[in-house]
């Protein structure tokens, strides 16, 4: 194995033995069409998921990622994002609308945080970079329907564009 490539174990409640490589240095050398706003740090820190995300995951990760995380080992806290609202669906739906791959069975999120580490997956990467672009009809919808800078507008819409690390407090 070449000298800057790691290999991640996972064992959390979704994962046992899941294995992967991370073949870049931490959050660099991404794919030139996926250019995110937020990184995983700042996401969890301004709270998304209802500070659901990741709570079973700390070694996986760094562990500054955790130090300002909003996280709750309960239930979903909707009083945990950062617009104080509701903006997602349940796993159930996620998996039914075929939005999961078993290399991630958290999402979009889990994805994004394993390659923001350096993980590459061809095919993958490409279909998560587009589900990520696709994001932009949400934010268009800001612009034409908000003042902007008016965090008080559309607060679930805003919500799920920060979950896709889009930082919608400056729309």
């Amino acid at each position: 194995m070449p000298k800057n490539e790691r290999i991640v174990v996972v064992n959390d409640t979704m994962q046992q033995g899941y294995r992967y490589v991370c073949t870049e240095p931490v959050g660099r050398n991404f794919h030139s069409d996926f250019k995110p706003d937020l990184v995983p740090a700042e996401m969890l820190a301004l709270g998304v998921f209802g500070g659901r995300y990741l709570t079973d995951c700390r070694d996986e990760f760094p562990a500054a990622w955790f130090k300002r995380a909003k996280l709750c080992p309960g239930q979903h806290d909707p009083a945990l994002n950062c617009f104080g609202v509701n903006a997602s669906q349940p796993l159930s739906v996620w998996r039914a609308k075929g939005w999961i791959y078993p290399d991630d069975p958290r999402g979009w999120f889990q994805w994004y945080c394993r390659y923001y580490m350096g993980r590459r997956l061809p095919g993958e990467d490409e279909r998560q970079i587009r589900r990520w672009r696709a994001i932009g009809r949400h934010i268009a919808q800001l612009a034409l329907h908000c003042r902007p800078g008016d965090l008080t507008c559309r607060p679930r819409q805003r919500q799920a564009i920060l979950h896709w690390a889009y930082d919608s407090r400056r729309l």
